[in-house]
């Protein structure tokens, strides 16, 4: 790794304080983009990038068949670091200034049905009669769907951060969020926290851990989503996700604004929100369909 990318992934971590995850994905695309310049130009000095360079990257990357999206978050990753590198004074200029966004096609969330939902949670619900990883599937699905988190957001919730009114989220970017609970979840979540004393599981501070005291791990939780949705709903997709896309598609349909549904959802932007309306729209398009009698049959 070059000094300034070394560098330019300690910034990543302690000045941006992104995660772990994060800052891997753009350190692996900066370098796949020097391997470029390297292997097709034979450049290996910052300030003989230009824009040309970038557009030549972009057109490889479309012929090897990557999305737009993943362009984009590519390109985003090299605008980041040359905006960096002329903090740094290492260039003057950054060559991305002159590349525009690849257009993405608009593709509608995948989620589960309310009366799904609602199948989900009374298959998972919470019985202190059963065994400790019984009632932590439980729990995990509960607040998935209830709270529409993340993946990662519900494996690094902390005992500490969870009451019987509200849970404290720490989100992308390190951003922290209040999201409101219900009763009946405040209950379980208070529960869980006995049952795992009664078990004598070694604590680590967080809510979610094996029997051994370690913490989760993403696999876990994707393939316990995947189980449990296959029981309710035959959609391809049945990840983490889908509960988070489920929770503000209810929302939206149940017609809570979209600034409360961005600030629940943990969104630094109302655009990534926005896609929850078109889900809406779609919902009444049906509606329509079914109910008028002058509609197109």
């Amino acid at each position: 790794m070059v000094p300034e990318v070394k560098s330019f992934e300690n910034y990543l971590k302690y000045e941006k304080r992104y995660s772990v995850h994060t800052s891997t994905a753009y350190i692996s695309d900066v370098e796949a983009f020097l391997n470029f310049m390297f292997k097709s130009y034979d450049v290996q000095d910052f300030t003989l990038i230009k824009h040309q360079h970038l557009r030549s990257w972009m057109v490889d990357m479309v012929q090897h068949k990557y999305e737009s999206k993943s362009i984009n978050r590519k390109i985003s990753s090299i605008r980041t670091f040359f905006g960096f590198l002329k903090k740094q004074g290492h260039v003057t200029t950054n060559p991305t200034s002159k590349i525009v966004a690849m257009k993405v096609p608009k593709r509608l969330p995948n989620y589960i049905q309310e009366n799904q939902a609602e199948k989900l949670l009374e298959i998972t619900s919470v019985d202190q009669d059963e065994d400790f990883t019984y009632n932590q599937n439980s729990l995990i699905i509960e607040i998935l769907y209830n709270c529409g988190l993340r993946s990662a957001e519900c494996i690094n919730l902390k005992e500490e951060d969870c009451d019987l009114k509200n849970i404290k989220v720490l989100g992308k970017g390190n951003k922290e969020r209040l999201i409101p609970i219900s009763d009946t979840l405040g209950k379980h979540i208070s529960e869980f926290i006995k049952l795992k004393k009664s078990n004598e599981i070694l604590s680590n501070g967080f809510l979610f851990q094996n029997k051994n005291g370690k913490k989760l791990y993403p696999k876990y939780i994707y393939n316990l989503v995947k189980k449990q949705i296959s029981q309710v709903s035959s959609i391809k997709k049945r990840s983490p996700h889908v509960l988070r896309h489920s929770f503000a598609t209810h929302l939206s349909n149940s017609g809570a604004d979209l600034n409360s549904i961005k600030t629940l959802l943990g969104h630094s932007s109302l655009a990534a929100t926005q896609i929850y309306t078109h889900t809406s729209i779609e919902r009444l398009k049906d509606i329509y369909k079914k109910a008028h009698p002058k509609a197109i049959k």
